[in-house]
């Protein structure tokens, strides 16, 4: 370290100390973040919403972190050997030692495991210049009498810029014509009409709830609740399999190639392990009860479907995370991370009381507030829909009618809020099976009985909120032998292949 500091180049010396402000930064920070992401580029994922590269101080550092971020994003490698190709003729490189510099950076990391402590150093110090050099402007500005330039406008300019530099880290998309926005529907329009099914977005695989949502649209946040037993894992499961086995790569409309039909498929498993959420989809895809594969009773005929499944669903672009209380931030860093090298078309968190805030909060309302919020930035950022499971109060037990509505929400208003659809899994069998009467009262039982006829093997998707379609009730089928839900017989001539 003592080699580097020597070489990073200092401050220009104030030409009156007693009247300049020390400018804070901290070139051994940028010395040790730049030797992180060199050394490790997994880095990058999770420092690239704090810093920028305008934060460093040093011009050549930040020139070093500009070319990284370039090839890192383009999912090239950034090294000492790749970065030296581009800067070998760099003058303020050279001042430093020319490419060993780079080599010197790498190998004096520490760990790439405080890097975005000192990311939030370097950021913390390029926002006290900025400040510094507002409170200069301000200043000169205010002792500068002009009739066009009153005290008010002044505050309003200063308003507005300090505004704008407490935006900065946040994801922006800023202004854009309406013949953008425009061109934009057009194009979303397009796509629905060119599909089969005249959806909008990725196709569910179930025909009814496809057509009351139009499909999963980009940049939406889906709410699934339930209470516990109604089946919105296996719904969501159902849906990220669908969904990844239909996916298919072609040429965009735009000529450049992506995904055209289906789509990649995250999944962040924070109650269920991998292992458990992949048997539930072989079970499904593999038609094998999931009890009869947790305890290993298998006929011969039932393993060989079940390794057939496997080997079928191996490539299958469904990729799972099931580490436990995730902050928000992390799984932001992990999605993002995804989607840049392996593509991501749909993200599903099951479920969202099990995320944890970035940092800690007064009370758990304003908690779910800031996960929930994040959850619908991720799905802005990366324009993509994010489906979030979530769990419904007891209240629900308690009413005759156990339908769920938005105020069964733990925490709803945060949720109900945040969310573009807020969709409830219920299924009416559930309740029923548990007020079966005595065998001894026979009239009852032929009541009872009847009933369960009538809704043995059904569910509801009930859509509480839809910023931008109708709400109602889609009726779906339920195996619960397969944990799978799907259409009702009456769409058998449409059925999905």
């Amino acid at each position: 370290m003592n080699e580097l500091r020597a070489l990073a180049p200092r401050p220009p010396a104030a030409a009156d100390e007693s009247d300049t402000p020390s400018v804070p930064f901290s070139i051994e920070a940028e010395q040790q973040l730049l030797g992180a992401l060199l050394t490790n580029n997994d880095v990058f994922d999770s420092i690239t919403r704090l810093i920028r590269a305008e934060h460093f101080y040093d011009p050549v550092h930040r020139r070093i972190f500009e070319l990284c971020s370039e090839r890192i994003v383009r999912n090239a490698l950034a090294s000492p050997v790749t970065i030296k190709a581009f800067m070998e003729h760099d003058a303020g490189l050279k001042e430093l030692g020319g490419p060993a510099y780079l080599a010197r950076l790498a190998g004096a990391a520490v760990s790439s495991y405080a890097a975005r402590d000192y990311a939030r150093m370097i950021r913390e110090f390029a926002l006290r210049r900025e400040l510094i050099a507002l409170g200069q402007e301000i200043s000169a500005r205010a002792a500068t009498v002009a009739i066009d330039d009153d005290a008010e406008d002044q505050i309003k300019t200063a308003e507005q810029t300090l505004y704008k530099l407490g935006e900065q880290g946040v994801a922006e998309r800023g202004f854009q014509s309406f013949l953008q926005a425009v061109t934009g529907a057009v194009e979303t329009a397009n796509a629905a009409y060119q599909r089969g099914g005249k959806l909008s977005g990725i196709s569910t695989g179930l025909i009814d709830l496809d057509a009351k949502l139009g499909g999963l649209n980009k940049s939406d946040l889906l709410i699934l609740a339930g209470r516990p037993s109604m089946g919105k894992t296996s719904l969501a499961t159902n849906i990220a399999f669908n969904v990844a086995k239909a996916h298919r790569m072609g040429d965009l409309p735009d000529g450049s190639r992506g995904t055209v039909d289906g789509g990649v498929v995250g999944f962040f498993s924070l109650e269920m392990s991998a292992e458990q959420l992949a048997a539930r989809i072989l079970s499904e895809a593999a038609e094998v009860p999931s009890e009869l594969i947790r305890r290993g009773e298998l006929s011969e005929e039932e393993f060989r479907r079940f390794v057939e499944a496997a080997h079928a669903l191996q490539n299958c672009p469904l990729y799972i995370d099931d580490t436990p209380a995730l902050p928000i931030n992390q799984l932001a860093a992990r999605a993002r991370k995804l989607k840049r090298t392996m593509g991501l078309d749909l993200l599903i968190v099951d479920y969202l009381q099990l995320l944890r805030a970035a940092s800690a909060k007064d009370s758990r309302v304003n908690e779910v507030s800031e996960i929930t919020q994040g959850l619908k930035a991720i799905a802005k950022e990366l324009n993509i829909p994010v489906i979030a499971l979530s769990q419904l109060s007891r209240q629900v037990e308690s009413r005759e009618d156990k339908r769920p509505q938005l105020s069964d929400l733990r925490e709803s208003g945060s949720i109900e809020q945040d969310a573009d659809i807020v969709m409830f899994v219920f299924r009416e069998e559930y309740y029923r099976e548990r007020e079966k009467p005595s065998d001894h009262d026979l009239d009852k039982m032929a009541d009872w009985q009847k009933l369960m006829e009538q809704v043995h093997g059904k569910a509801e998707v009930i859509i509480g909120k839809q910023r931008h379609g109708p709400i109602g009730s889609v009726e779906l089928s339920f195996e619960g032998r397969f944990t799978r839900f799907g259409n009702l017989e009456r769409h058998h001539v449409q059925q999905w292949g």
